[in-house]
C-alpha cells in the first residue's frame, strides 16, 4: 500500500499501535461538538490505525487548518488514496467526502495569546510571592522568575499549534539589582529566550530616555557603564544582541520627524489568518517619567490612535485586531474577575472601534478579566495579569478563516506556581537555559546585592493609612532630609518622597543574609528605591508648600490621588478620601501645616529636599520646578544606605504625620 503524504502537523493526531484496533468501532466522524458530521462509513482500520484517527480534524487532535477549503483537500488525497488502496468503496469514498465538505472544519481557526504586564525585570522569582483567597491561593506562594514564565510559555503552546507572546509593557525599569544593575539586558536576553513576540511600551521603558529604550531594542554596549555587555560571563551573545521582539508604541511621536518612534504595530500571521497587534504607551507618561528623558515625544490620545490605525489594518485585509496597552484599571477580587471594574481603561476601551477584539492592559499592577463596553456597547475581553510574572494570561480567539474575524475569545489568568501549590497535573517545568543565565547574572551581582547595610526591627511596608502615610515613606523621608540638612548639603528643613518611586516593602524576614534576622541588603534596598534618583534642594515659600499639597489631588491625578511622604517635624490635616473626594478640590485644613510644631509662615522662606524626579516636575507636580536656589546632592539610595548605617536598627516609621479629618473645623 502506498505511504500518504500527510503534512506532519496533522500527525499529532494519529494512534499507532495494535490498541487503536480495539477501538476502531462506530462510524466515521467529522468535526466536533455540535458542528460534528457522522457518516454512515465503518471506523475500519488501516495499517494500525483507525480512519477516525487519520482524519485529524479537531483542535484537540493538532489540526491546523487554515481555512475549510484546506481541509476538504487534505481530506481528499487521504479519501483518493483509501479508495486506490480497497480501504473504502467508492459509495464510502463519496459519502466521506460529501461529510468533510458539509463540516466546519478549517472554517474556523484557534489562536493562544500568551500575556503578561509589568515585569519590571523580574528574572529571579526567588523572593516573589503571590496571593488569593478569592481564588484558593495561600498567601506568599512562591510565583513568578523568568525561567518558569518560559516553562508555562511551553506548556501554552504545546496545547495550541498557533501561538503569540505579547506584554502589555515596563518589561524593564524599577527592576531589581540582577537586572538593573546591567541596565535590563538579563530581562531582554531572558525575554528572547522565552520566546516574546511583541512588546508595547510602558513608561518605564523611557527611564533612561529614548536613546537607551532604542539600544535595548537594537542592541550594542552601554555607552558609559562597564556593567554592560556581560555575554561572555553569562552564556549569551557579546555584544549585547538587543531584544529579538518587536517594541510597539503607536501614540508615541517624534515631534521633529512626525514618524512613531517605534512600529505602531506588529502582525502575526497564522495561515493566512491574520492578527494585528498594536502597542500603546499611556499618554501621561510625560508627567510620570523624567522630563528629559521624553523630551521630543509625544504621547497621543490612546483610543484615537487605535481607532486611527484600525483604518489603515482593514485596507491591509486585517480583521483581527488586539490592543496591548500600558494604561489599565482596578478591580479587587478573583484574579479572573472584574468586580468593580475602575480607572483609565474602562473609558479608554469604551472609546474603541469596534474592530477591536481584545485588549490586553497593564500599569496599575492589577489582575483583572473583564468584557467591557466598546464605543458600539459590545463587550470585549480585557486583562491584566498583576505585575512581575507571577501570573499570566492564556487567550484563546476563535478566528473565522473566511472573514478572518474573531469570533470568540476566551481568557484566564494562570498563576506561574513555582512550587506546584494549586496542584496542576502538569507542574511547571523550569526553562534550564534561562535558568542559567539568571543564575550567572546572581553570581556578578551578589557581591554588592548581599552587602548587609544594616537592620530592621520589623516589617517596614508602603501600606498607607487613610490619610496616605506609609511606614517607609516616614523613613525614606527621613533619610533624605538627613543627608541634606546640612548648610553645605543644602540646609533642608523638609523633605518630600513621591510614592511611586517605594517600589518594594523592606521585610525583616526576607534578608538573604540571615533568614529572620531582621538585616537589610544593600540589594533589598536597591529594590525599593531602583530609579538612581539625585536629591535636590530648592527654597519654597509657605504658600508654595500649601499649593504643593493641594496639587496632590489635582484633577489629572488617580481617584487615590498622589499622597507625598513627607520628613518628620513635617505635619498637615487634610480633608480628602481616596476614592470618594472629587480631584481638583482644596483639601488642606488652613492653619494645620506645622514644622517643628510651628505653624509654617505663608510668606517665609523654606529649604526643602525632593528626588530628582520630582525637582523637574515629575508626577504633576508642577510647584517644584518653581523652587529657588536649587542645590543638587547626593543619590537618593546612598542617603537611605547612610540612614541605615547611622539608625540600626531602624523602626517603621510612626505615619502620624498626615492627618485626615473628617472637616477642617
Amino acid at each position: 500500500m502506498p505511504s500518504l503524504k500527510i503534512p506532519a502537523v496533522f500527525l499529532a493526531g494519529l494512534v499507532l499501535a495494535g490498541s487503536a484496533l480495539a477501538d476502531c468501532g462506530g462510524h466515521v466522524t467529522i468535526g466536533e461538538g455540535a458542528a460534528q458530521v457522522t457518516t454512515a462509513v465503518a471506523n475500519k482500520a488501516v495499517d494500525g490505525a483507525c480512519l477516525n484517527d487519520l482524519i485529524v480534524d479537531t483542535e484537540d487532535e493538532g489540526a491546523n487548518y487554515g481555512n475549510h477549503g484546506e481541509f476538504v483537500a487534505v481530506l481528499e488525497k487521504l479519501v483518493t488514496n483509501w479508495r486506490k488502496d480497497g480501504v473504502v468503496t467508492a459509495g464510502e469514498a463519496e459519502a466521506l467526502l460529501e461529510a468533510g465538505a458539509g463540516s466546519d472544519v478549517g472554517k474556523t481557526i484557534r489562536v493562544r495569546i500568551i500575556a503578561f504586564n509589568d515585569f519590571h525585570g523580574n528574572i529571579d522569582g526567588a523572593s516573589l510571592s503571590f496571593g488569593s483567597a478569592a481564588d484558593g491561593i495561600p498567601p506568599r506562594t512562591p510565583a513568578g522568575s523568568v525561567d518558569y514564565m518560559a516553562g508555562l510559555v511551553r506548556q501554552l503552546k504545546a496545547g495550541s499549534p498557533n501561538s503569540v507572546v505579547v506584554s502589555a509593557g515596563d518589561l524593564i525599569g524599577a527592576s531589581p539589582l540582577n537586572s538593573a544593575l546591567f541596565h535590563d539586558e538579563p530581562a531582554i536576553e531572558t525575554m528572547n529566550r522565552l520566546g516574546l513576540d511583541f512588546n508595547a511600551v510602558g513608561n518605564h521603558e523611557f527611564d533612561e530616555g529614548r536613546e537607551e529604550l532604542l539600544r535595548m531594542q537594537y542592541g550594542g554596549c552601554h555607552p558609559a557603564d562597564p556593567n554592560s555587555c556581560q555575554g561572555n560571563a553569562v552564556g549569551t551573545p557579546y555584544p549585547f544582541e538587543g531584544a529579538k521582539f518587536d517594541f510597539l508604541a503607536a501614540n508615541v511621536v517624534d515631534t521633529a520627524s512626525g514618524k512613531t518612534l517605534l512600529p505602531a504595530y506588529g502582525v502575526k500571521d497564522f495561515k493566512g489568518n491574520p492578527v494585528a497587534f498594536i502597542g500603546m504607551t499611556l499618554k501621561n507618561t510625560p508627567s510620570i517619567v523624567t522630563p528629559s528623558g521624553v523630551a521630543g515625544l509625544e504621547f497621543r490620545d490612546e483610543a484615537d490612535t487605535v481607532n486611527g490605525l484600525v483604518r489603515e489594518l482593514r485596507k491591509q485585509g486585517i480583521r483581527s485586531v488586539a490592543v496591548l496597552i500600558h494604561e489599565g484599571g482596578f478591580a479587587p477580587g478573583s484574579i479572573n474577575g472584574c468586580a468593580g471594574i475602575s480607572g483609565p481603561i474602562v473609558d479608554i476601551v469604551g472609546r474603541l472601534d469596534d474592530a477591536v477584539d481584545l485588549v490586553v492592559s497593564g500599569h496599575t499592577h492589577w489582575a483583572y478579566n473583564c468584557r467591557l463596553p466598546n464605543s458600539v456597547g459590545r463587550a470585549i475581553p480585557v486583562t491584566s495579569a498583576a505585575a512581575f510574572g507571577r501570573l499570566m494570561t492564556s487567550i484563546d480567539l476563535t478566528i473565522d478563516t473566511r472573514t478572518r474575524d474573531v469570533v470568540a475569545a476566551v481568557a484566564e489568568n494562570r498563576l506561574v506556581d513555582r512550587n506546584n501549590v494549586l496542584g496542576a497535573a502538569e507542574p511547571i517545568a523550569p526553562v534550564a537555559e534561562i535558568g542559567a543565565i539568571v543564575a550567572n547574572y546572581n553570581a556578578i551581582a551578589a557581591p554588592i546585592a548581599n552587602r548587609v547595610i544594616g537592620s530592621i526591627t520589623a516589617d517596614i511596608t508602603r501600606a498607607v493609612t487613610a490619610a496616605g502615610e506609609s511606614a517607609l515613606g516616614d523613613v525614606i523621608a527621613d533619610a533624605q532630609l538627613e543627608a541634606t540638612r546640612a548648610a553645605d548639603k543644602g540646609g533642608a528643613v523638609i523633605a518630600f518622597m513621591n510614592p511611586g518611586g517605594i517600589r518594594a516593602d523592606l521585610r525583616h524576614a526576607g534578608s538573604p543574609a540571615g533568614e529572620g534576622d531582621g538585616n537589610v541588603t544593600y540589594g533589598e534596598a536597591f529594590t525599593v528605591q531602583p530609579f538612581g534618583n539625585t536629591l535636590v534642594v530648592k527654597t519654597f515659600t509657605g504658600q508654595q508648600i500649601y499649593d504643593l499639597l493641594e496639587q496632590q489631588w489635582a484633577a489629572d491625578k488617580s481617584a487615590r490621588g498622589t499622597i507625598l511622604q513627607v520628613s518628620g517635624g513635617f505635619a498637615y490635616k487634610h480633608t480628602f478620601v481616596s476614592g470618594s473626594s472629587p480631584l481638583g478640590g482644596k483639601y488642606v485644613c488652613d492653619g494645620s501645616v506645622t514644622l517643628n510644631g510651628t505653624l509654617i509662615d505663608k510668606s517665609a522662606g523654606y529649604r526643602v529636599t525632593m528626588n530628582s524626579f520630582l525637582a523637574s516636575g515629575g508626577d504633576r507636580f508642577s510647584v517644584f520646578s518653581q523652587g529657588t536656589d536649587q542645590l543638587g546632592g547626593d543619590l537618593d539610595l546612598d542617603a537611605l544606605e547612610a540612614y541605615f548605617a547611622a539608625h540600626s536598627p531602624v523602626a517603621p516609621g510612626p505615619r502620624n504625620r498626615i492627618l485626615q479629618a473628617a472637616s477642617c473645623d
